[in-house]
């Protein structure tokens, strides 16, 4: 039986048969270019077969500066990405351009899922806003990035609780060596403002476990985003 999209409230980033993920950009400018992108996005994928066994799901995510949208998609490996990129790709974003033109797509990045922070068994709560934060570091070095990734288990662990109104956290290493992204759900938005408002600089308190991760040596910078979940799917 041929397979086609299923829709799905959202992607499950710690799924074990995901081997890598990717992750990127696109400006489109405005609110409404946003939902006619998001629109455009849903008509030319569920008008055609999946395009490949080795996508797992593929999301996408409103910015909430109104203008960009983020897009993650899970795959087996990098030459299931290829054979989409040769076969299935270009028809697909042809349908879109031709409903919002002039759609500005920014970089495209590769990682493999390192870590999580799991939510607790039995939590059933759904996300309402991704918190995407991005680390860059000064040169390739695959030991940093998960030691980086090791210290902020450790800082979090040295909390009493975790901030209100966070869900999970997936932390993953580009393949290139030289950056780390945390893909983390939150109940809302206002949640994350929330947290980011408390005594510290970012989520977590003053503590030296906390300024060993904000400083750490080789970083160069990175920056954090809020998203509101828009379309998840995967092979029906």
């Amino acid at each position: 039986m041929t397979a086609t999209a299923q829709f799905t409230d959202r992607p499950d980033p710690a799924r074990a048969d995901a081997g890598i993920a990717k992750v990127s950009t696109w400006n489109v400018g405005t609110p409404e270019r946003q939902r006619q992108a998001v629109d455009a996005i849903r008509t030319a994928w569920e008008g055609r077969e999946w395009p490949h066994p080795g996508l797992l799901s593929y999301s996408v995510h409103a910015g909430e500066n109104g203008a960009t949208l983020l897009h993650y998609s899970q795959w087996t490996g990098e030459q299931a990405y290829q054979d989409f990129v040769r076969e299935g790709r270009d028809a697909r974003n042809a349908d879109i351009d031709a409903a919002v033109p002039g759609i500005e797509r920014l970089a495209l990045h590769t990682y493999e899922l390192y870590r999580s922070g799991l939510r607790a068994e039995g939590d059933t709560r759904e996300p309402g806003c991704v918190v995407i934060v991005d680390v860059e570091f000064d040169g390739p070095d695959p030991d940093r990035q998960r030691a980086w990734i090791d210290a902020v288990f450790e800082a979090l662990g040295s909390e009493a609780r975790p901030p209100e109104g966070a869900i999970a956290a997936y932390f993953h290493t580009g393949t290139d060596g030289t950056r780390v992204l945390n893909y983390a759900e939150w109940e809302s938005a206002a949640h994350h403002i929330a947290a980011l408002a408390a005594p510290g600089d970012g989520i977590g308190s003053p503590s030296p476990l906390w300024e060993r991760v904000q400083t750490y040596p080789g970083m160069t910078g990175g920056g954090v985003h809020r998203y509101t979940p828009a379309l998840s799917m995967r092979a029906g």
